[in-house]
């Protein structure tokens, strides 16, 4: 079906990816996948071509484009079957909480590293004990002065090992009658005595994205590196639940529909008891099936990003996005690779890799569960 989304200046961007992809990402991409992290200079170089700014103002240097920016970076890198490391949590997950929050002395410190690439980013909310209930945190910091004395553990940390900045969500205080209050966002740097970047976590897929555990052992946190309000941190978290569930929701489309045109092209190419895979009518259903129900979440994705555009999604939205396009691609990756076959289960199959990526989509983000509970308690359930 026809998209109304972009416009001639996404396009523009679009080609411009994609011979960035093209020339300096897929020829080294199994590389970063056997090294489990993608080199920095990449995202320098990626900083040169105005990706990594490209949502901050100008005043800053960056491009101040709109998210379909984001978008398209997405569906460009799902079309090559890649990914470029922590980049999507970087620009869709953890950036948006600098733009928002970050005060005018943090702006001058920050900003210009993070526009150029030089600074990379990471967010520690999910901890050894705790999953989606991010009130429940232990992590602890204790006023003491000009600075915060933070103590605890983090884990399932994207683009750990990589980050300078590191933005912590701990417990600055209690409130025996609600458990959201007292929370606190504070930015820990690289290289701050107590933080100890720990090992990396061999994942099912996403290879080349590091993913690790870390430590904090009485770091010393100025208070200057607080990030909005103490103790306002649940409402921070919250209020950027959106964009970062409709961004997972983008790559398990764009990353379903490369999916399908691989598995129509290994059809084409296969021959079975002496004629191609394609033309059984079961390849045929298959696909036709999986094709239907691929539009039906591009329909409903493609909404939803026009009204995050709009600053207009409801978070019971954002769920339902999630939870009907990542259901899709988990879906669709499982039939498609059926259909390879015995091929489909070599690791060195391109189906296998986009099968292993595409199974984390129902769990981060919030679970399929989680967004079943807030779907529902938008219906007054």
């Amino acid at each position: 079906m026809r998209r109304r989304l972009f416009r001639d200046e996404h396009e523009a961007f679009r080609q411009m990816v994609r011979d960035f992809i093209g020339k300096e990402v897929s020829p080294r991409y199994t590389d970063w996948q056997a090294a489990g992290s993608v080199p920095r200079e990449v995202f320098r170089r990626l900083g040169d071509l105005g990706v990594m700014g490209m949502n901050m103002d100008a005043e800053w240097g960056g491009g101040g484009q709109d998210y379909l920016f984001n978008v398209v970076l997405q569906e460009e890198t799902a079309r090559a079957a890649v990914t470029i490391g922590p980049l999507r949590t970087h620009l869709d997950v953890v950036l948006p909480y600098f733009l928002r929050y970050a005060d005018a002395l943090q702006r001058r410190r920050w900003f210009a590293g993070l526009n150029s690439g030089a600074l990379m980013t990471a967010i520690a909310l999910t901890e050894p004990d705790t999953g989606s209930d991010l009130a429940a945190v232990a992590t602890r910091a204790v006023l003491d002065g000009d600075h915060y004395v933070l103590r605890g553990a983090k884990t399932y940390i994207t683009g750990g090992s990589l980050a300078d900045l590191v933005i912590v969500l701990a417990r600055t205080a209690t409130d025996p009658g609600n458990r959201r209050n007292g929370l606190t966002l504070l930015v820990v740097e690289d290289g701050m005595p107590g933080f100890t970047k720990g090992r990396a976590l061999d994942k099912l897929g996403l290879k080349a994205q590091d993913t690790i555990e870390l430590t904090f052992d009485d770091v010393r946190v100025p208070v200057a590196n607080r990030l909005g309000e103490a103790g306002a941190a649940f409402g921070y978290l919250t209020s950027n639940l959106p964009q970062e569930r409709v961004a997972i929701a983008v790559g398990a489309v764009a990353q379903a529909r490369t999916a399908i045109e691989m598995t129509v092209e290994y059809a084409r190419l296969r021959t079975v008891f002496g004629k191609p895979l394609g033309s059984f009518q079961n390849t045929k259903f298959e696909l036709a099936a999986m094709s239907a129900e691929l539009e039906a979440a591009q329909s409903m994705l493609d909404a939803a990003v026009a009204e995050l555009v709009e600053d207009a999604l409801s978070p019971a939205d954002a769920a339902r996005a999630k939870l009907f396009c990542t259901e899709t691609q988990g879906r669709v990756l499982d039939r498609c690779l059926q259909l390879f076959g015995g091929f489909g289960y070599i690791t060195e199959s391109p189906i296998s890799q986009l099968y292993a990526d595409a199974r984390v989509t129902r769990i981060y983000g919030g679970t399929s569960e989680v967004m079943k509970s807030i779907i529902s308690k938008s219906l007054g359930l």
